[in-house]
């Protein structure tokens, strides 16, 4: 670590928790967050300022003037460029010495299958239903720790997939793969600009937690805000052996030829 890294990263080197050890796995790691906009915003520059050596950025869209009530990352000016090389903007205005890496594309099956395993940790920053459960079970194939949140209206939701633990669930266990229901977007329904800059400093926090080895995660909660009360609640979910996705029928099937 340099002279000018030691000033930079100073703080976290002074928590036992982390020290010169795990703020050197920070510099050396590699997160995926897939989706640029409101939590992925927030988890880019925290990742960013942290020192995460590299950070992979997916997103298809492009920044639009109703983004910026909440898409901390992106600016007036950066209004019709990409999501993914505004953050990458934002984040080296903040760190120059991380390596962002932009992929204007929609997270599906193809392209995860690519990204993933080069990871040190994943985060779910995505809007939709469909793309959290492909983001889920490719992490879950490849045994990569998934950091999920989401936010709509006043209420929002994270939570920790860890491949570490053989009783802990994916993202599946807790809202099954094959559920059906009438997707709710923030376009349509509307959201509290602050709770996506808390829950993904959140996701951000739990994926540095991850990285450095420092305490334990959220895995096997689903932790969910409700921003009208600021009341937080808690649940404690157990691996469901008939996950479609990491049960005992998934991990038992053969693979394909």
């Amino acid at each position: 670590m340099t002279d000018d890294q030691l000033l930079r990263y100073s703080r976290h080197i002074l928590l036992d928790e982390v020290g010169i050890e795990g703020q050197e796995r920070i510099l050396a790691s590699h997160a995926l967050i897939i989706g640029a906009g409101g939590l992925g915003s927030p988890a880019a520059l925290y990742l960013g300022s942290a020192g995460v050596g590299q950070i992979t950025l997916v997103d298809d869209d492009v920044v639009d003037l109703t983004n910026l009530q909440r898409q901390i990352a992106h600016t007036t000016a950066r209004v019709g460029q990409p999501k993914v090389t505004s953050a990458a903007e934002a984040v080296a205005a903040i760190n120059p010495e991380v390596r962002v890496h932009t992929v204007q594309a929609r997270a599906d099956a193809a392209l995860l299958e690519r990204l993933v395993p080069g990871a040190t940790v994943v985060l779910d920053c995505s809007d939709n239903y469909a793309t959290r459960q492909a983001v889920n079970a490719t992490c879950v194939r490849h045994g990569k720790p998934l950091v999920a949140g989401a936010v709509v209206r006043f209420d929002a939701q994270i939570t920790v997939v860890d491949p570490r633990e053989p009783t802990a669930p994916c993202y599946a266990c807790i809202f099954p793969a094959d559920a059906t229901f009438e997707e709710v977007r923030c376009s349509t329904l509307g959201v509290f600009a602050p709770l996506v800059g808390v829950v993904g400093a959140m996701q951000a926090a739990e994926a540095l937690k991850w990285i450095a080895g420092a305490g334990p995660s959220l895995a096997g909660r689903l932790l969910m805000l409700d921003g009208r009360r600021m009341e937080w609640n808690s649940m404690q979910v157990q691996r469901h052996a008939g996950c479609l996705v990491c049960g005992q029928a998934a991990t038992q099937a053969p693979s394909a030829p």
